[in-house]
């Protein structure tokens, strides 16, 4: 069946997606109110026209600020300012959280000299250098080699010295308090890959002293010398303030929150307007449909996230912002990024990891109920005629930070790397041997990139998932209570 012909009959097997997927979470538990929106309801009222009013606005905004709307530009700025006035003006109470984010203006030549011999390093303190010409010091190991806490160096006397410590027991925050509150004058961090922990949120705005991480083969060196060293980082960078756009409904529960995102920023040199204009499209367009005080079961919540091209720093920094209360309030995440792809495919996320699983994100990791969250999407798309496949679950998207919490996630896109093959061309139409965006991440990336057709499916199924969940939670497709 070709595109066209798919998008024609969505629109004709609504209720038999209702009958089967909402009736079954519906029958299993699920609270919701007789009058409660309907998800097919919802699905028909997110048309091709809609999302397009928001591509246009979003492509003048691009077009206004030389052809980008990347964060830290006014392009970006301006696209904030658009979607929470549709948000504002549709009922929403809307806020724009604020958050910091590095940037290396110079990357320079960060070295650790030993014997006579440089070796590059890597610079963790990147708010903060060496002295011109580097600084040369000594040296010397706390007794236990962590160097967490005063009591681990004991009577070792590490004044005036750089401290050499492993990458264990701690942050590399507290590795730096304790050397420096011994007298330290630099610190070096012996770590081949970095372990979960050394780094945490905002590490580097909280490193006072010249900081680096050698790799044991470096350290080997250091191990064969007592002659001073010199370090020199001369890596320099700042910090940009960035904004998140969040709006909640005021029905529903407060504590059992659908939240479903997309990512607000281009590419650089890109006006980004299928990565992600689509996704944000496609999003913004439900909200508008579902309105600031619908009548559901769940409350609601949309968000829109800066800095999704450089780093995921939006939505990492929000769902840290949540806290282990806020968390709790959340019942699932739905993340939707490039929905509108030229030679679309249709991936889902792949929540129950019946696909290729990438080693990264190991099964048990996975959130119980995204399993779920994937079947309600691929049952939506069956039903339209459009057969999905597995996108692999990494950690670099805009919901991995809600999948490292815990929270369930799930979501849909028209592109992954690669090209398409001749059997996805056959099922899904296109060209095969191309990839699914050409535009991806170019200044090619316009409105007229946009695939109205794959648009037309991944617009109300992005406004059925939403509206499933808001609906219920409960079911065999639901997810488990969170608290």
């Amino acid at each position: 069946m070709t595109r066209a012909a798919a998008g024609g009959r969505a629109v004709a097997l609504l209720t038999l997606v209702a009958l089967t997927v909402v009736a079954v979470l519906a029958a299993c538990g699920s609270s919701a109110p007789e009058a409660a929106t309907d998800p097919t309801d919802l699905a028909e009222q997110v048309t091709v026209d809609d999302m397009f009013g928001h591509l246009q606005r979003l492509a003048d905004v691009a077009e206004a600020n030389g052809d980008t709307r990347a964060d830290g530009t006014a392009g970006y700025d301006a696209s904030v300012e658009y979607v929470a006035g549709i948000l504002r003006d549709n009922g929403f109470d809307v806020t724009t959280p604020e958050f910091d984010r590095l940037v290396v203006a110079e990357p320079g030549k960060p070295m650790l000299t030993v014997a006579g011999r440089s070796q590059p390093v890597d610079q963790a303190s990147l708010l903060v250098n060496t002295p011109k010409g580097g600084l040369s010091a000594p040296t010397l190991r706390p007794r236990k080699p962590a160097g967490c806490t005063a009591a681990d160096y004991g009577d070792a006397n590490v004044r005036g010295a750089i401290a050499v410590v492993d990458d264990q027991g701690c942050s590399v925050v507290e590795k730096q308090s304790a050397a420096t509150a011994e007298g330290a004058v630099g610190l070096l961090v012996v770590s081949d890959s970095g372990t979960q922990g050394l780094f945490t949120p905002g590490y580097y705005q909280q490193l006072k002293a010249p900081v680096a991480v050698i790799g044991r083969d470096v350290d080997a060196q250091l191990r064969r010398t007592s002659a001073p060293v010199r370090l020199v980082l001369d890596a320099r960078a700042g910090t940009v303030t960035s904004r998140n756009i969040v709006a909640q409904t005021k029905t529903g529960d407060q504590h059992n929150v659908v939240v479903a995102g997309a990512h607000l920023d281009s590419p650089v040199r890109s006006p980004g307007l299928n990565d992600n204009g689509s996704g944000v499209a496609a999003v913004l367009a439900t909200a508008v449909a579902l309105g600031g005080s619908p009548q559901v079961t769940n409350a609601v919540r949309f968000a829109f996230f800066g800095a999704g091209e450089v780093g995921g720093e939006g939505s990492r920094n929000y769902v840290e912002s949540l806290g282990r209360e806020g968390l709790s309030d959340v019942a699932l995440y739905l993340d939707f990024d490039m929905l509108g792809s030229r030679n679309a495919g249709y991936f889902t996320y792949d929540g129950d990891q019946s696909g290729l699983a990438n080693p990264d994100v190991p099964a048990a990791s996975v959130p119980k109920g995204s399993a779920g969250i994937e079947r309600t999407l691929a049952g939506y798309l069956n039903l339209a005629g459009i057969r999905p496949a597995d996108s692999p679950l990494g950690l670099t998207g805009d919901y991995s930070p809600f999948l490292t919490a815990g929270v369930p996630i799930g979501g849909l896109t028209t592109w992954v790397p690669g090209r398409k093959t001749e059997v996805q061309a056959r099922l899904w139409g296109g060209q095969a041997g191309k990839p699914f965006d050409p535009a991806y991440r170019t200044p090619h990336d316009t409105i007229a990139n946009i695939n109205r057709e794959a648009l037309g499916v991944t617009g109300p199924a992005v406004a059925y998932v939403i509206g499933t969940y808001a609906k219920s939670t409960d079911g065999v497709n639901g997810v488990p209570a969170r608290g």
